[in-house]
């Protein structure tokens, strides 16, 4: 593949990484650079995504269509690479940060060439401050990391084990003074003790997309969004919102769901991630 560089020093690089301790010197760049008024928004997890952490991320960046915002990522396996092709499909900028140089021989590693030039072709780019022919190694992947969190403006962690590396990107993103979000998730999935850990220490607990575009600073129209929710939930859903004219105990609600129970509960989670339902007092019922 044919990898047309830029070298980036100096004032061309972005200003949010020129803040930071120890900034690049210099960047390589292939591809382009959103306009400077989309804000960053790092989304990192585990490389072993469950079927939870990957409805997450399509469900919560696919509610981020139509707004200036790019979704920043390392292009590991896993939560990186889903984040990515997520961005993509919404029609959101992506900005790719692979742990090593950006060339042929330095990216054999990685399987997400096509991610690659997808991402390039749709107006983002890669990003590297390794020279063109550096591999990974095992300390690139932390340099690596300080860039992702350096350039957003804020990071969100779907799905971390407790001694993940991803939390190195969530410990960064505090040290810059940017905001971490976190998903919450099953007190019995190990994939979920790390980001509930960041909540319970003080991460913006993140349950939908509006929660993602508030801590971004946007204003949200609650009345249109909840009428596209509606309309872009599948018939499944649809039929569980018609059941909930008034709140019910969950397992009342499964019961008439008329569904095996772990499905009904698989279910009922990704409804209250895409906010089309709340769980509140001990009862479900409709957020509109």
């Amino acid at each position: 593949m044919k990898f047309d560089l830029k070298t980036l020093e100096k004032e061309e690089i972005p200003e949010n990484l020129r803040e930071i301790p120890q900034p690049p010197k210099k960047l390589y760049l292939w591809g382009n650079l959103p306009p400077k008024d989309t804000i960053c928004l790092a989304v990192v997890g585990s490389r072993k995504a469950t079927t939870y952490g990957k409805d997450v991320v399509r469900k919560l960046i696919g509610g981020l269509k139509g707004y200036p915002i790019a979704i920043v990522s390392g292009l590991a396996m896993g939560i990186d690479a889903l984040s990515h092709e997520a961005a993509l499909d919404a029609g959101l900028f992506a900005v790719a940060f692979p742990g090593s140089g950006i060339s042929d021989a330095a990216l054999s590693y990685n399987p997400n060439i096509k991610l690659m030039k997808r991402i390039v072709e749709s107006g983002g780019c890669l990003i590297s401050e390794f020279e063109p022919e550096t591999k990974a190694a095992y300390y690139t992947f932390p340099m690596r990391n300080r860039l992702v969190a350096g350039i957003s403006k804020a990071s969100l962690i779907i799905e971390a084990q407790e001694k993940s590396g991803t939390l190195i990107t969530a410990r960064m993103t505090l040290d810059y003074n940017r905001e971490v979000l976190a998903v919450p998730g099953s007190i019995n999935s190990d994939f979920s003790k790390g980001t509930n850990r960041l909540i319970r220490q003080g991460a913006t607990p993140i349950t939908c997309s509006e929660d993602i575009l508030e801590a971004l600073g946007f204003k949200i129209d609650k009345e249109s969004k909840q009428k596209n929710l509606f309309e872009d939930a599948l018939p499944q859903e649809k039929t569980i919102l018609k059941i909930l004219t008034e709140p019910l105990p969950r397992d009342e609600l499964i019961r008439a769901m008329k569904m095996p129970t772990g499905e009904a509960n698989a279910t009922l989670s990704v409804m209250e991630i895409k906010g089309l339902i709340k769980e509140e007092m001990g009862e479900i019922r409709a957020s509109f």
